[in-house]
């Protein structure tokens, strides 16, 4: 009697030694798996807690013109249509970033872009010309960022807003008295986009990519260009990606 009380004794702590070591091994198992998932850095912890950063950017815009006809282009016979092809250009400035709070940024970026806009006319006897615009623009934007909870070194965000341009070698221009295409000196667009926030160990890094569309009429009318009489309104539109480092 007493050699199975020993049996059934033994047989009880063998179980509780098996689950213990089970769950021993679970915890060892879960607590690993823990430490490894939590060993990721967060660089620029403390980013947030100063309110205005700097930084600089390289832009690459694909711009054109936007083109409204005039009722001279729909009465003459010698032109059979007036395009403006896509052109690539560059652009590098900088950065200032204001923290309002955690969703909202106030931003500018003032930059220095070149641009090669360019009107296509294409006649009716086939032939084809293009006036190109070559031309240095100083563009001042004030936009208002929507940015999304970190997630460790990850940030989205959306913007909007508004540039203000001015061209810088208009009267280089202006003096040379020629017939090709003449536009205004400054510009107003609508701007907004979307970008993402990585975070490094020393900077933060933002592709960003934005569209801009021109409110304000930059055709302006020159008698010695009776080509460009068929045009009533020219506006600017374009595409940027942008590289920022703050």
């Amino acid at each position: 009697m007493h050699t199975t009380h020993f049996r059934n004794l033994l047989y009880l702590r063998w179980q509780k030694v098996i689950v213990g070591a089970l769950l021993l091994g679970q915890a060892i198992l879960f607590s690993a798996n823990a430490q490894t998932s939590s060993y990721y850095r967060k660089h620029l912890e403390h980013y947030d807690d100063k309110p205005v950063h700097y930084g600089f950017l390289f832009a690459l815009p694909v711009t054109r013109f936007g083109i409204v006809h005039s009722n001279t282009f729909l009465t003459q016979d010698t032109l059979n249509r007036i395009t403006a092809p896509a052109t690539a250009g560059f652009r590098m400035g900088f950065v200032v970033n204001g923290y309002l709070n955690d969703s909202w940024d106030i931003r500018t970026t003032p930059s220095v872009s070149l641009y090669d806009r360019r009107v296509q006319y294409e006649y009716a006897k086939g032939s084809t010309r293009n006036e190109l615009r070559e031309a240095t623009w100083i563009e001042i934007p004030v936009l208002f960022k929507y940015k999304s909870q970190r997630r460790m070194n990850t940030r989205m965000y959306m913007l909007g807003g508004m540039t203000f341009g001015f061209e810088t070698n208009v009267r280089k221009r202006l003096r040379q008295g020629s017939d090709f295409l003449n536009t205004r000196g400054s510009d107003l667009t609508v701007d907004y986009g979307f970008g993402l926030e990585q975070f490094l160990a020393y900077t933060k890094f933002s592709p960003e990519i934005r569209f801009s569309h021109g409110i304000l009429n930059l055709f302006r009318s020159n008698d010695l260009n009776t080509v460009s009489n068929g045009i009533r309104r020219l506006t600017s539109h374009s595409v940027t990606i942008y590289l920022m480092f703050e």
